[in-house]
């Protein structure tokens, strides 16, 4: 969502960390290129307007153009003020209140309320323990009760029955009933929506939420809306009273503007953010984090958690075991693959480490993109139990077979064979010196070794495998205590080498790059 509008802050920036000294005529240089590159972000003008007095007044101070290093200083103020704009901490669904909790959900057509409702329903349900009750109150949209009802059995949520005849505010006072009825202790209303604001719509709103007296009412918007997502914002805020905002579409390439404006301009908070279609692609929106992400410094922090999310304890448990006896075969280099796609694949994951977001195109360049896990993991899948069991045994025919069924070719083949013997001698080392943790670390750092990108993450994956719920609670404030830097068990690597010869990334090891070290 945000690597245009990344890039473009990356290198403005860069010119500013890479000198000695700064006059305040560098700065305003400066500032006029992040002005410019906001406003191509669909970011609204008066928020930009805002946002760039607030740095320049910080910025030449005779304090920071006289520091050692001045242009740090002006990166962590751009930082800081980024996050001051998406919200200094993020907000999470507010369900302390009497049950039922009712949840009011509002936004136009097309917006994704229907199925945001669901991952919302679905979240509650398993995060928290909550019983969850929906309620479709659209009845203008052809099957928009009956795809909601169809939402709430594939995530195992209950739906209210249809009661056919009854408009929107007979069906949120009978919802609101029979939550309490039910004995259920979060009631979600998906409400109607239009292509377009019109008074219609407005009042219907007005009218349900005086009905059903919300405690919390999330506007969902599409966060490839761009400027319009402003005036969404406003007239939703001024004529119904919104909670809170939910972003769909986070991982389209559009350009970013509505998440940093509709937070500054209604002063509601953005509460989950939409990443895919899946039921589970929903997320808490952490401003820390996405201001991070932006300024290229990575989101190790929601790696982590995403990884403690993703992986099995008792596959990692037996991994370990099988390592230690120096074993590693096929069905384990799969079970790995599988595994960083569950994480988002390698762009994904690259994604969240500190510096990598600017060589995503060294790496599709050098073929290096989640296409490969795929056509690795049909090679695999192509073969016998006992070929994958023991890859010795692949000679010429069986190789031929198996491209046949997997649509690659022996070439391919043989790249995945010598990179699983290149791992298992690894997993074989690291098992001789006793080695328990580190497993997924060890894979990622072997399989970026493996794949021509030298040590490109062999120093900084987290330790994942046999992380507890306390130790990843210490790293994260670990992490968020020193930028994300130093909360990597292991520690960043000092100099990261690029692909192809390319240049060397700056050290990250103390720090974040391009911000001072936490004293």
């Amino acid at each position: 969502m945000f690597e245009s509008l990344s890039d473009r802050l990356g290198s403005i920036l860069n010119g500013l960390t890479g000198r000695g000294a700064l006059s305040e005529a560098d700065v305003s240089a400066a500032l006029r290129e992040v002005r410019r590159a906001l406003l191509e972000a669909d970011v609204a003008l008066d928020v930009v307007r805002s946002f760039t007095d607030k740095v320049r007044a910080k910025a030449v101070g005779a304090e920071v153009l006289k520091s050692i290093k001045p242009g740090q200083q002006v990166v962590k103020i751009v930082h800081d003020e980024l996050v001051g704009m998406l919200g200094v901490e993020g907000e999470a669904i507010d369900l302390n209140a009497p049950a039922p909790v009712v949840i009011m959900m509002v936004g136009l057509q097309g917006s994704g309320k229907t199925t945001t409702s669901a991952k919302i329903a679905r979240r509650i349900t398993e995060k928290q323990g909550r019983k969850v009750l929906m309620a479709s109150l659209d009845t203008r949209r052809p099957a928009a009760q009956e795809q909601l009802r169809q939402l709430g059995e594939q995530t195992g949520v209950a739906t209210l029955p249809v009661i056919a005849g009854q408009g929107p505010v007979e069906i949120a006072k009978r919802a609101v009933q029979a939550g309490k009825l039910g004995g259920h202790d979060v009631v979600i209303l998906d409400t109607a929506g239009r292509t377009h604001i019109d008074e219609p719509l407005m009042a219907e709103m007005a009218d349900i939420r005086r009905q059903a007296d919300p405690h919390e009412v999330l506007l969902v918007a599409d966060s490839l809306t761009g400027q319009d997502a402003v005036n969404l914002a406003r007239s939703f805020d001024e004529r119904v009273g919104i909670t809170g905002i939910v972003l769909t579409r986070m991982d389209g390439d559009g350009r970013g503007g509505a998440a940093l404006s509709m937070r500054a301009v209604t002063g509601k908070p953005i509460k989950l953010i939409g990443t895919g279609e899946k039921m589970d692609a929903l997320e808490e929106f952490h401003p820390r984090r996405i201001a991070d992400r932006i300024l290229g410094m990575g989101d190790i922090v929601s790696l982590v958690e995403k990884a403690a999310e993703t992986i099995d304890q008792e596959k990692a448990a037996a991994m370990a075991k099988k390592m230690q006896e120096g074993k590693f075969d096929l069905n384990d280099l799969s079970d790995q693959l599988r595994q960083m796609q569950k994480m988002g694949g390698l762009g994904g994951i690259m994604g969240m480490m500190p510096g990598m977001g600017k060589m995503k195109d060294q790496m599709a360049a050098a073929g290096l993109d989640d296409k490969l896990f795929g056509r690795q993991l049909a090679i695999i899948s192509s073969m016998t139990p006992k070929e994958r069991a023991n890859p010795d045994i692949l000679k010429h025919s069986r190789k031929k077979r198996i491209a046949a069924g997997s649509g690659t070719d022996a070439a391919q083949i043989n790249k995945l064979l010598k990179m699983h013997r290149q791992m298992a001698d690894m997993m074989k080392a690291m098992g001789g010196k006793g080695r328990k943790g580190g497993l997924m670390r060890g894979l990622m750092g072997g399989m970026a070794g493996k794949m021509g990108m030298g040590g490109l993450m062999g120093g900084g994956m987290p330790d994942l495998s046999g992380m507890d719920p306390k130790q990843i609670e210490q790293l994260q404030k670990q992490a968020e205590a020193a930028g994300l830097g130093k909360g990597m068990p292991g520690g960043l690597p000092g100099g990261l080498p690029g692909l192809g010869g390319g240049p060397r990334l700056p050290g990250l090891g103390g720090g974040l790059p391009g911000l001072p070290k936490k004293k």
